[in-house]
């Protein structure tokens, strides 16, 4: 079965976006579980835990049907010490938000060189904080989510997402969520049935679908191998709509959170319908 949402809103509290999330039909969800423009937020309450719990249960979100997102500030590679240590004591306070809601993903950009590190240095920062975590929660997957390339970010290929997974030590809370706007951008053509068929053999032989937690399902702005980060709404963008005509007809990408973060939230609702028509 396909679960479809999108990436809402959870001003006023988490306890809000399983609410938001049934408004626009949407049987998945992803949400920030503090402000992500914040390095430091206060610690939820145990009403608003109590209300999430709640909600989740009275909407039918079960926990593998939910992503949350941890904040943009975080940089699990950073080059210095300072920040390295900011972005890890924010990340585990991210895993440990997760734990309190009930929930069994969080996910999160890898990390930057910020051109001061070489590549295999920074991938090999990113593994360790991500082992640092694990080590201090349970029940919580680590999942790692590809990017477009830009700037000095970490994670466009499968190949280095391949080598961060390769020294997490507890791989089975180490997962993946695939962003089909990141994707083309990165240089995968999943605009036809050829390059998305080419480009997710060459995921399962490089990472394994066996780690594939979740998806984000974006059109894009920008074209193939441009190493821009600019999603569009769903058959907008130079993906068209085939690209997730194909996704939603593969059984590979089955019960795994399928998230819209596609610009224009007041079509969210239909955007939703027209993925799962094609399902």
């Amino acid at each position: 079965m396909k679960y479809i949402g999108a990436h809402v809103s959870a001003n006023g509290g988490v306890e809000n976006a399983p609410e938001n999330a049934f408004n626009i039909g949407a049987n998945a969800f992803a949400l920030f579980t503090k402000n992500q423009r914040q390095w430091v937020s206060a610690p939820l309450s145990k009403k608003s835990i109590d209300l999430f719990k709640e909600r989740c249960e009275k909407y039918g979100f079960k926990p593998f049907q939910i992503l949350p997102h941890d904040s943009y500030l975080i940089n699990l590679g950073h080059p210095e010490d300072e920040g390295l240590g900011k972005s890890r004591a924010a990340f585990l306070d991210e895993m440990q938000r997760c734990e309190q809601l009930g929930l069994d993903r969080l996910n999160f950009h890898p990390g930057s060189h910020l051109n001061k590190i070489s590549i295999d240095e920074c991938l090999a920062k990113i593994s360790a904080s991500i082992n640092l975590a694990l080590d201090k929660t349970s029940g919580v997957t680590a999942v790692i989510e590809n990017t477009a390339g830009q700037g000095s970010n970490l994670g466009f290929t499968f190949e280095q997402i391949a080598q961060i997974i390769d020294k997490v030590e507890d791989k089975s809370r180490v997962g993946v969520c695939i962003d089909t706007c990141h994707s083309f951008a990165a240089g995968y053509d999943l605009s036809d049935v050829k390059g998305f068929t080419e480009a997710f053999e060459h995921f399962d032989r490089v990472v394994g679908f066996k780690y594939l937690r979740g998806m984000h399902l974006n059109d894009a702005k920008k074209g193939l191998n441009s190493r821009v980060d600019r999603h569009d709404s769903i058959g907008k963008g130079l993906l068209g709509e085939d690209t997730f005509k194909i996704l939603m007809k593969d059984p590979r990408f089955d019960n795994i959170p399928l998230i819209l973060e596609t610009p224009d939230d007041t079509i969210w609702k239909e955007e939703i319908e027209r993925l799962r028509s094609w399902a």
